[in-house]
């Protein structure tokens, strides 16, 4: 099974290698391309994002999942309502994605020199997202998993459980197919064990499920 997994905000495919590496080890064939999530609004990489899947080799009726951490995920929404490939796409799982925004985004875009160098983080202001008016339901399943080990920082300025970035609330939709919350950070969670087999048997079964130990030795980060 072949899946494209996208990276976050002002990161690059090598965010994504350990779990490129785990899942590859589970018998996926994965491609992790470089979008431009920095300066840049996010919705703004779609049509790269589209390029790139018209040049994947694809047998006749495969489809292809798609994985993302945080701002990929929102990536992910954004390409599901505007792509043309939308019957070769497989599942998807979205990991610690602020699909409502980013209240601790909210608060450094009081600083606006901070949002106006880096436009990818500005789209993930809470209004911004807003206005897009992303689907709810899509003619795929999703899946998501959310953080839940604070920072020190944000305990102090948000009153919810949060993943020292992203709080659950924010990652949860009422579309979703299954969601899932994990006992780790926002810059961690998608390098863990847990989260790849939970990635895992959401993208061959459709729901999430931790599976039995496995015969393979997956890499911790």
């Amino acid at each position: 099974m072949k899946v494209i997994l996208i990276h976050g905000f002002h990161r690059s495919p090598r965010d994504m290698r350990t779990l490129k590496n785990n899942l590859q080890l589970l018998g996926y064939e994965c491609y992790a391309p470089k979008f431009p999530l920095t300066f840049n609004e996010f919705d703004q990489s779609v049509s790269q994002l589209e390029n790139f899947f018209a040049t994947l080799p694809l047998e006749k009726g495969e489809k292809v999942h798609l994985v993302g951490h945080s701002t990929g995920g929102l990536l992910i929404r954004k390409f599901l309502e505007e792509t043309k490939f939308i019957d070769r796409i497989g599942r998807a799982v979205l990991i610690a994605c602020p699909n409502h925004g980013s209240r601790f985004v909210d608060i450094i875009h009081q600083f606006k020199f901070w949002t106006k160098i880096y436009k990818t983080l500005h789209s993930l202001r809470t209004d911004y997202v807003k206005q897009l008016k992303l689907m709810e339901n899509y003619p795929t399943e999703i899946a998501a998993i959310a953080g839940t080990k604070n920072s020190i920082i944000l305990r102090n300025i948000i009153n919810e459980e949060n993943d020292g970035r992203i709080e659950v609330s924010s990652v949860y939709f009422s579309g979703l197919t299954d969601f899932a919350t994990l006992p780790y950070g926002h810059k961690e969670i998608h390098h863990k064990i847990e989260t790849v087999q939970l990635v895992d048997h959401f993208l061959r079964m459709g729901k999430f499920e931790k599976k039995d130990s496995k015969q393979l030795e997956l890499q911790n980060t």
